[in-house]
């Protein structure tokens, strides 16, 4: 009889197990522009290129393998005119997953792990460096 009474509080015990223990779906993140802020980058030194009117982009010195592709090229041209591709140049702005990077990550880990790509919607653009201009 106690056997009994034990199997089924059990079996109980099992089928509810993963009822308590659901966490819920985790949250994808999304990419784009505008989408889900990663972080916020404040007067980062950076190595700057673009070409005239097509796009701009840039690597944090020493994170030669981190790549962030400006949001606003359009907006940000004129102030880039007073400098020369390669510049070492200060980015403030607000970063944000690439969408080609996050589907290509998502399919290799080792792509992943070693290569990342964002966006970032660019506040500013200095070159006052060491409080030097």
């Amino acid at each position: 009889m106690r056997t009994a009474i034990l199997r089924k509080i059990f079996v109980a015990l099992i089928m509810l197990t993963p009822l308590v223990s659901y966490q819920g779906c985790k949250k994808q993140p999304k990419c784009g522009c505008g989408k889900d802020e990663l972080f916020t980058l404040t007067k980062a030194q950076a190595t700057v290129y673009w070409t005239t009117g097509a796009s701009i982009t840039f690597n944090l010195l020493g994170d030669p393998y981190s790549t962030y592709m400006f949001c606003n090229p359009g907006e940000m041209f004129p102030s880039m005119k007073n400098y020369s591709p390669g510049d070492v140049l200060q980015v403030s702005g607000h970063v944000y997953w690439e969408c080609n990077y996050l589907m290509n990550a998502s399919n290799s880990s080792s792509y992943a792990s070693y290569y990342k790509v964002y966006q970032i919607q660019v506040t500013e653009v200095t070159v006052d460096m060491y409080g030097k201009k």
